[in-house]
């Protein structure tokens, strides 16, 4: 069932989001070649806590195998879900980090590829292509047009750019709980197809490889990667529609 949020909660998690946004714009200055994952996941931790916030990540899952950390970092052919370890971040790497913080019980979720010292030519097109389909599908989303606009924006963009779109996983309703109602498809492959309307906050994020858009889940029950071993990025905002206009809420 979507959980459609009135003003004051929409309040609440742009209140987040805007915590969020700004974590992203000062990581970014320490993504580069020589961190390691388990440096970058420090420093989150760190910062989330001198901010008042909360991990949303940190422990969320089963409770046989929660997720362990407060960041995702999922580099080249990690697509997503990937667990921060010793990896060293090299020349030419894509780094995607995924966060999502809990601030006063409200809760944001955000991802950017991050592109580490000089990045080949492909791979800084796959990059950009995913950038450009998260803002096509934010167009998309429009008061009163149905959800799948989204993913036949997001779909359509990216295989006219020669890339495969990832159709395991999706976006998805936010901001009191990390997954919500309904799920966002990136593509037009079936899926729920409500009515957008006024109080949906969602979290829209494309997922694009280099190759197929197969994917497959590690032995950790967390990571997921490319089938073909190909390079994967991915971008999120959470968006929210009120007033019958669309706001990206992860954005200062």
């Amino acid at each position: 069932m979507i959980r459609y949020k009135n003003s004051n909660q929409i309040n609440g998690i742009r209140k987040s989001c805007k915590m969020l946004a700004l974590m992203y714009q000062e990581i970014e200055s320490i993504v580069l070649p020589g961190v390691t994952e388990l440096d970058l996941e420090k420093w989150a931790r760190s910062w989330i806590k001198k901010h008042g916030a909360k991990a949303a990540f940190l422990g969320y899952g089963p409770r046989k195998n929660p997720f362990p950390a407060a960041l995702c970092i999922s580099v080249n052919e990690k697509v997503i879900h990937g667990i921060p370890g010793k990896r060293t971040v090299k020349e030419g790497d894509l780094v995607s980090i995924d966060c999502g913080l809990i601030v006063d019980g409200f809760i944001s979720d955000m991802s950017i590829t991050y592109e580490a010292g000089a990045v080949s030519g492909e791979a800084r097109r796959l990059n950009t292509t995913t950038r450009e389909c998260l803002y096509k599908g934010i167009d998309a989303l429009k008061a009163g047009d149905r959800l799948l606009a989204v993913g036949r924006a997001v779909e359509s963009h990216a295989k006219a750019a020669g890339f495969g779109v990832v159709y395991d996983f999706c976006g998805h309703g936010v901001g009191i709980e990390v997954h919500e109602d309904p799920q966002v498809s990136n593509t037009t492959k079936g899926g729920p197809n409500p009515r957008i309307r006024d109080g949906m906050v969602l979290a829209i994020e494309p997922m694009i490889n280099m190759g197929t858009g197969d994917v497959e889940v590690l032995e950790d029950g967390w990571t997921v990667v490319t089938a073909d071993g190909k390079l994967s990025a991915h971008w999120e905002h959470t968006v929210a529609v009120h007033n019958g206009v669309t706001e990206i809420l992860t954005e200062i």
